[in-house]
């Protein structure tokens, strides 16, 4: 098992409107070490089992068959409700579904077929984004705020990992310590990384 047996195994809820892959993966995620708590086959009833459950992560795929509403809707819901992360999980991989999902604050996105290697990464990518999220949150007066910062705060983010070598974790610690050490918002941060580095690229 990936997670050890002291340590508090993380819940999660799968959501796939197709048995079988509801099946591989929560024998998957069983052989990482993970709970499974609760399964849907479609994204209102994720929602109901996981405001019923709060589980610590919510493993969706986009799309479900007949259905109006998505994946993309579902996670939406779950995160302004501050219920759970969304991992998303689909075959698909359109630049305008991406982008709908990073605006309904998804934390993680996974394109099919994946392994049982693949899983653990992106889950504790994903949680560990998701926490970066609730502290950007504290700071935003609304979700849209929260949202726009995040933006801002994972473009940062990747400047630093780029132009310093840092690591996501490291690079997020240094945009909050910053913040501290300065007493600013983390969006002021991160856009002063941003402009210091547009600033120093057109020399």
């Amino acid at each position: 098992m990936s997670q050890t047996s002291s340590s508090k195994r993380k819940r999660i809820i799968i959501c796939d409107d197709e048995s079988l892959i509801r099946r591989d993966l929560r024998e998957m995620l069983t052989n990482q070490g993970y709970l499974v708590v609760g399964e849907a086959s479609d994204g209102v009833s994720a929602i109901e089992l996981a405001r019923k459950l709060k589980p610590d992560l919510v493993i969706m795929d986009i799309r479900f068959e007949g259905e109006d509403s998505d994946g993309v809707d579902a996670a939406a819901i779950l995160t302004e409700e501050g219920i759970a992360p969304v991992l998303l999980l689909s075959a698909y991989s359109q630049r305008d579904l991406v982008e709908r999902a990073r605006e309904a604050g998804v934390v993680g996105y996974l394109v099919k077929p994946f392994t049982e290697a693949d899983l653990a990464p992106a889950i504790e990518t994903a949680l560990a984004r998701f926490e970066e999220f609730k502290m950007v949150k504290k700071e935003a007066d609304s979700l849209r705020e929260a949202l726009e910062t995040r933006k801002l705060v994972d473009r940062a983010k990747g400047l630093l990992m780029d132009k310093r070598g840092m690591s996501e974790a490291e690079a997020f610690r240094r945009i909050q310590k910053l913040s501290m050490n300065y007493r600013k918002p983390m969006r002021e941060v991160a856009e002063a990384i941003i402009m210091a580095h547009q600033i120093n690229g057109e020399r």
